[in-house]
């Protein structure tokens, strides 16, 4: 076992055994502990039948996701990366153009091996490479012509990051005025509704295909979903069964993936609001503590999840997250990874249900525990 392994393996152990914790990771649970949750998912008896090549509770899930998204039909998909390299395949087709208008700090470029490229023959620009959403500015003056315009909702990489919606119609307007059609990667999209006071129906409606992640928000054991139109989605189908993702069953990650929508996404607005107060209270506590340098990125998170940046090494930092889960039984951070000058770390953090029963002074004397342990 390497040096990592053996730390992750006491990570997870401490974070298990942790009283409370700020937000859950996904290594905690185990195979038993997922299994024990499948009986009692969704509504769906025992004695409905199961799901073969897509039918049955798998489209049971794809009419609520396009009801939700107030799409004509929508597509399940075994993944993310699957479900947008096909969307963008298709645009490319319809449109003629395989140029992709995108940020370089979406999920495609960072994190899919070149798939756009290499599995799907398309072309990648930039309106602009700063850590932030693109303007509408930027995406007019794009200095060649490109089919279709994607924006990841919120971006990720860059903490979260979400347009304002007077900006977002401008963004949608500007690529419309450039004869491409518009696909948003809203892996993260359910918990926008807050930061742009729309429904999700509305937000999705601006674009001509949106993904949606089945996990990452939701807690589903895996999957996503692509909506749009009935002609689009029905030629994604096609492209889903030549790319490998016709499963034969899939009713856990269908049936998990309904009861996130049912039980998750009530709770979602309130989980925001709680990272709000959350990274609020994180900020006085760096400042009582005395750290010479911090940022909690944006200072007001856009969605429940936000950056959490310390002039310090990572593996300290993560060191002393482990010591104070050891020590306290309280988990405040989990993970820190190096990023930007030497010497700095960012960590992200997500507010949860577990969260929700965190006050800002509870924040504040977690905060306390871990500066002493640096």
């Amino acid at each position: 076992m390497t040096d990592d392994e053996e730390r992750t393996k006491r990570l997870v152990a401490a974070w298990r055994a942790a009283d409370r914790v700020l937000a859950r990771s996904l290594l905690e649970p185990t195979l038993g502990e997922l299994l024990a949750t499948l009986p009692g998912l969704a509504e769906s008896g025992p004695d409905e039948g199961v799901d073969v090549y897509g039918d049955g509770v798998v489209a049971r899930l794809e009419r609520r996701i396009a009801e939700l998204l107030g799409m004509e039909d929508a597509a399940f998909f075994p993944s993310g990366t699957m479900a947008q390299q096909v969307a963008l395949r298709c645009w490319a087709g319809r449109t003629g153009n395989p140029v992709v208008a995108l940020h370089p700090m979406g999920h495609p470029e960072l994190w899919e091996d070149g798939a756009l490229s290499v599995v799907s023959g398309l072309r990648t620009v930039y309106p602009t490479r700063e850590a932030r959403q693109p303007t509408a500015r930027e995406v007019t003056e794009l200095p060649e012509p490109f089919g279709t315009l994607m924006l990841e909702l919120p971006l990720r990489e860059a903490g979260f990051l979400l347009p304002s919606w007077e900006e977002l119609v401008a963004l949608v307007e500007a690529g419309r005025e450039r004869d491409a059609v518009v696909h948003f990667d809203g892996a993260r999209l359910w918990e926008s509704t807050v930061h742009f006071g729309r429904p999700l129906s509305e937000i999705a409606g601006l674009a001509d295909s949106v993904y949606v992640s089945l996990y990452k928000s939701l807690g589903g054991l895996s999957g996503a979903a692509l909506a749009g139109s009935a002609s689009l989605i029905a030629e994604a189908r096609v492209w889903r069964h030549r790319y490998g993702g016709q499963i034969f069953r899939q009713f856990p990650q269908a049936l998990s993936g309904l009861a996130g929508l049912e039980r998750v996404l009530p709770e979602l607005p309130s989980y925001v609001a709680r990272a709000r107060e959350v990274a609020a209270a994180l900020g006085e506590g760096f400042a009582e503590a005395g750290v010479p340098w911090f940022r909690v990125h944006p200072e007001v998170p856009h969605t429940h999840q936000f950056q959490v940046w310390l002039p310090y090494e990572a593996d300290r930092l993560t060191d002393a997250g482990l010591r104070q889960a050891e020590e306290t039984g309280r988990v405040l951070f989990r993970r820190w990874s190096p990023g930007g000058p030497p010497g700095v770390s960012m960590t992200e953090l997500e507010i949860t249900a577990p969260g929700l029963s965190w006050t800002p002074a509870d924040v504040r004397e977690a905060v306390r525990e871990f500066t002493a342990r640096l």
